[in-house]
């Protein structure tokens, strides 16, 4: 029983000796000190942190990616979707190519011209091929920017407007292309038909950049006999550049181009590659959505 008690006073002492006037071993003086400490220590390392915050802030702007980890500007990319980017469908078979056609449908309609007849949000930029639209600086105060109006008739027969299936009923299917958003970027056509394939030289002219697809492998040359190609200029043009970013030009309306395999080899399997050419665009071969994109299209009429 006594060893319990002396037990129980060295617990009681420990946590407040009222002799020496210490909780838990320290005097109120030291208890202040470390508090003390503490409060500075800590207070310095919430102030490194937020001044680092702050100076990283002022690195960055509200309307510019400052990095972009996807891909190398600028990316090339098709409507309707598939899986695998291959395209199998039969011509006298409606449920076979149904959800490309949706997905047409359903991307075209922002290209409505219900969609743009707000005056403060669009204005018409003409339907032939025009030079960079500049609406300001990123960092102004001007605002919300307008956008140019894209037609969605200027598509023609790959519009949807007369033909709801999209050629794909008459086995001359449609794709839609377009080149991916990316703020102040300003696509400049190519000086020279040095770099650009005999067959696409052709499409070189002011204000565009040029499109043109064609067979993948050495095996389809022949089996690729029409490829139309619709839109301003049958590229992109340059009136509809810079883009803003979703901040500032939240109604952008890219550019489009169609193409149609009017004619091609039936019941085989075509590959087909589209590439864009420009004085800044490039290409990767670890990339194939880098500049252009290749694709795979077997049509049945059987």
């Amino acid at each position: 029983m006594p060893a319990n008690k002396d037990g129980d006073g060295g617990w009681k002492s420990f946590l407040w000796n009222s002799e020496r006037r210490e909780f838990l071993g320290r005097t109120g003086g030291s208890w202040f000190k470390i508090l003390v400490f503490y409060i500075i220590f800590y207070g310095c390392l919430a102030g490194i942190f937020i001044g680092t915050i702050q100076a990283l802030l002022l690195t960055l702007s509200n309307y510019k990616p400052t990095y972009q980890d996807r891909v190398a500007p600028p990316g090339l990319s098709h409507t309707p979707l598939s899986e695998k980017s291959e395209f199998v469908f039969n011509m006298h078979e409606i449920e076979t190519y149904m959800k490309y056609t949706k997905g047409l449908k359903d991307f075209l309609e922002m290209y409505d011209d219900d969609a743009q007849l707000d005056q403060m949000k669009y204005e018409d930029c003409g339907d032939t091929p025009g030079g960079y639209r500049n609406r300001g600086d990123l960092e102004s105060e001007v605002g919300i920017r307008k956008a140019c109006r894209f037609k969605r008739s200027w598509l023609m027969e790959c519009s949807g407007v007369q033909d709801r299936t999209f050629g794909f009923k008459d086995g001359k299917p449609c794709m839609i292309i377009k080149l991916n958003r990316l703020v102040n970027f300003r696509p400049r056509p190519p000086t020279s038909n040095e770099s650009i394939p005999e067959d696409a030289q052709a499409k070189v002219q002011p204000n565009v950049i040029p499109i043109h697809c064609t067979n993948k492998r050495p095996e389809d040359a022949g089996k690729i006999h029409e490829i139309k190609y619709f839109g301003i200029g049958a590229g992109f043009p340059l009136q509809y550049y810079p883009y803003y970013g979703k901040l500032l030009q939240p109604q952008y309306l890219q550019p489009l181009v169609a193409i149609q395999l009017a004619n091609v080899t039936m019941n085989t399997e075509l590959r087909i590659e589209c590439k864009v050419y420009g004085e800044n665009i490039g290409y990767s071969e670890k990339d194939r959505y880098q500049g252009r994109f290749d694709i795979k299209i077997s049509i049945s009429n059987s």
